[in-house]
């Protein structure tokens, strides 16, 4: 099994929460970290920053598909930050608590 950190953000704290709620909540995920950052970047041809949150989302890289579509039902971005980071290494037994914490319940 292969493992993933899916990274989004967000302005808004409620859509943060919303997300990392939802995410949770259907195993889409086992850990989600939320955090203030500041970004600087391009934006319809000018240089724009903000205060935003940002989400580590730690699951399957199975599941991305999934977790794509469940930030976009929630995020109010019009072109939202969503990308995945494979995870090459890591502890045997995070990777594993991963992969139960993510495991669908029949």
């Amino acid at each position: 099994m292969k493992y993933a950190i899916v990274m989004t953000t967000t302005d808004k704290r409620k859509i943060a929460e919303a997300i990392a709620t939802i995410l949770i909540g259907k195993k889409l995920a086992a850990c989600i970290q939320v955090f203030n950052v500041g970004s600087t970047y391009w934006w319809k041809g000018k240089v724009a920053k903000s205060t935003e949150f940002m989400l580590l989302i730690k699951s399957k890289a199975s599941d991305y598909r999934k977790i794509e579509k469940e930030i976009m039902a929630e995020h109010d971005y019009e072109v939202p930050e969503i990308i995945q980071i494979p995870i090459a290494q890591g502890s045997k037994r995070y990777l594993n608590w991963i992969a139960k914490a993510t495991k669908e319940t029949k």
